[in-house]
């Protein structure tokens, strides 16, 4: 800031005279420990009295965030922490609560970490060598009932600087580095966490038919390459498609796998995740705000995974709005995935131009369960401990019909821990298996599902498998349970 009514201390300027800063902190606090209607009017109309020659703009927090952009290196910002009240003491200079957040995974014997919410802060931020006096101040307005509001309160010698530096700061705040943007809990957030997990997807790892794993593949490829193709046909450019089928047979790393594809694209398009529709202001105002953000990123991959839990009856007038609504929804892809189609009202099923085609993930048939064996068999590949010769991969293909490959992956690693309890080598069982890592992220090496038409067993007594012992148990004790389910 070229010269600001009140230069801030520490900055080759003479300090301040008694009162000059404190008043904005005094009229806070009076204010936050009386009844109270809005803060917001106090802190303007204090802050405009302090500092009378400059321009004073008020951007909330949520829609731009000032201190993330310095964070990232953008500018740089001081806190303005020196002890400038009244002799007594009877003021902080700042204000915030602190929060301990677990580490995401006791496993990693993290100590977790501390966040700060900040209720009342003020800085010195320095933006493209212009200074600006920042305010940060939470409103606990109202009743309970009532949402609080956290604003900046920016202090520069024109609204033309201010405006400049909150475009250039919510240009930041809305762009993504390695992130996926999940709307959860009534906001969209920025996810390094689903980032990291979509990048070792591969369509390699996914075990479906070849024919339907090829349609899937291009279904979404020739919409994001066909704009001009719809702009001639005269229709709108949007496509959206259900996955469907039991559970634990492909449809969520088959979301993962095509989010990879597209973002490795060398025109990357974005995925935007619906973890829920869950809104203070209610699902109208979520919906709302999901297509806002598609309609701005498009084109886009907009997921709604568990579609029927999400779109329910309450909801389902809302979500259709969105869709056929006025508002243009070109480039957007979506995609919903269901365990239970039957469960989806049918004005969402069974209408083209809402969701146009439908793929069902079935139960493995025998050459996909033999794949998967196999895919197991390479796992435990030099495992001096558990013999997996070749019979054993048909075998187990064949005892584990009208399994999903989430049970028989449940067959394998409750075999193999079972093994492990009862062996000397049990760290070794433990390490070589696996059994950690989800299948679905790991490369299917030497397997084209089909039988290799190595010996049938009949001649051999299984039995002096431990493996082949176990996996029977393990595969009876789980169809019961199926069964029952049933």
């Amino acid at each position: 800031m070229d010269h600001p009514h009140h230069p801030p201390p520490g900055h080759g300027h003479p300090p301040p005279q008694h009162g000059h800063y404190e008043r904005t902190t005094a009229e806070f606090f009076n204010h936050a420990s009386a009844r109270r209607i809005d803060t917001q009017c106090v802190i303007a109309t204090t802050l405009k009295r302090e500092y009378p020659n400059l321009e004073l703009t008020i951007a909330p927090i949520y829609s731009v965030n000032l201190l993330g952009f310095a964070a990232a290196g953008h500018a740089t910002i001081t806190p303005l922490t020196e002890d400038l009240c009244s002799s007594a003491n009877k003021y902080p200079t700042s204000l915030s609560t602190t929060s301990y957040v677990p580490p995401a995974r006791r496993i990693d014997n993290s100590p977790g970490f501390l966040v700060k919410d900040i209720i009342f802060a003020k800085y010195l931020l320095k933006w493209q060598s212009k200074e600006f006096i920042l305010y940060i101040v939470d409103g606990r307005d109202g009743a309970s009932a009532y949402p609080h509001l956290k604003n900046n309160y920016i202090l520069a010698p024109s609204t033309h600087l201010s405006e400049s530096l909150l475009l250039a700061a919510g240009k930041w705040s809305d762009s993504l580095l390695n992130e996926i943007w999940v709307y959860d809990h009534g906001r969209w957030e920025k996810s390094r966490e689903l980032w990291e997990s979509i990048q070792g997807a591969s369509w390699e790892n996914v075990i479906l038919d070849g024919d339907m794993k090829e349609a899937l593949i291009q279904d979404h490829l020739n919409f994001f390459e066909s704009k001009e193709t719809y702009k001639k046909l005269k229709v709108p450019w949007k496509r959206g498609v259900i996955y469907w089928g039991p559970p634990g047979n492909g449809k969520t790393i088959s979301i993962k796998a095509m989010m990879k594809t597209l973002l490795d694209r060398e025109d990357s398009v974005p995925s935007l995740y619906v973890r829920s529709l869950v809104s203070y202001a209610g699902p109208e105002y979520a919906l709302s705000q999901i297509f806002q953000k598609a309609r701005q990123f498009a084109p886009c991959y907009l997921i709604f995974e568990d579609l029927d839990s999400l779109v329910t009856d309450n909801v389902r007038s809302y979500f259709l709005n969105e869709v056929d609504g006025l508002k243009s929804n070109d480039g957007i892809f979506m995609i919903g995935s269901t365990n239970h189609l039957e469960r989806l009202d049918p004005g969402i099923s069974k209408r083209p131009s809402r969701f146009d085609r439908k793929y069902l993930f079935p139960n493995p048939d025998l050459k996909q369960r033999v794949a998967y064996c196999k895919f197991w068999q390479n796992k435990l590949k030099g495992n001096e401990t558990i013999e997996f010769p070749d019979v054993l991969t048909q075998k187990i293909a064949e005892i584990t019909d009208d399994f999903s490959f989430a049970y028989i992956q449940e067959a394998f690693v409750a075999s193999l821990l079972t093994i492990a309890r009862d062996s000397k080598e049990k760290e070794e069982i433990l390490a070589r298996s696996g059994i950690e890592d989800d299948w679905e992220r790991l490369t299917l090496e030497d397997s084209d599902g089909s039988d290799d038409g190595g010996d049938d067993g009949d001649d051999e007594d299984l039995d002096k498998y431990v493996l082949w012992v176990e996996i029977k148990k393990q595969v009876a004790i789980l169809r019961e349970g199926i069964e029952h389910e049933d």
